[in-house]
């Protein structure tokens, strides 16, 4: 159930090398993404590496409570995942799980596509529930885009976009 009377896309076109895919409930090349500890810290604040059992757990409540993508390149005529997005008016989180593909500008184009749909979708606004105080590539990326700090968090700052 993605976001309540709203048909996901299988596919949203960012631009001719990037794409994202409709979560289909496969995620075993994830869990790799999920096993660094830096990355984990930027993401929940914790310093253990998801079991299976945490991913599972992870993708099936977001495929509940919103619309859930992969993030997909074009390498050699064949588009690979490097990480994923998460998509409902109270919050966006994103990953860029491919180390190698972070620093170009990815998750910035998927984040302004996502606004754009937030906007096809009539919303007056976007959140971020919470971004981490120690996570100023986040901070950067969401304040570069117009969000703007609006309450405290419990390790961090909600953010919101108002469209």
């Amino acid at each position: 159930m993605p976001i309540k009377g709203i048909e996901q896309p299988e596919y949203i076109e960012i631009d001719k090398e990037i794409r994202l895919r409709k979560f289909d409930g496969k995620y075993d090349f994830a869990f790799e993404w999920y096993q660094d500890i830096d990355t984990v810290w930027m993401l929940d604040g914790d310093k253990e590496p998801y079991t299976l059992e945490l991913l599972d757990k992870m993708y099936t409540w977001w495929s509940q409570a919103g619309e859930v993508y992969f993030i997909e390149v074009l390498e050699d005529e064949i588009y690979k995942s490097i990480g994923d997005v998460s998509f409902k008016q109270a919050d966006m989180p994103i990953l860029i799980g491919d180390k190698n593909y972070r620093k170009k500008g990815i998750a910035t184009k998927v984040i302004r596509k996502l606004i754009e749909r937030g906007r096809e979708l009539g919303y007056k606004e976007l959140e971020i529930e919470e971004i981490y105080s120690w996570n100023l590539d986040s901070q950067k990326l969401y304040t570069n885009l117009g969000f703007k700090p609006f309450k405290e968090a419990k390790n961090g700052m909600s953010y919101k976009l108002i469209l």
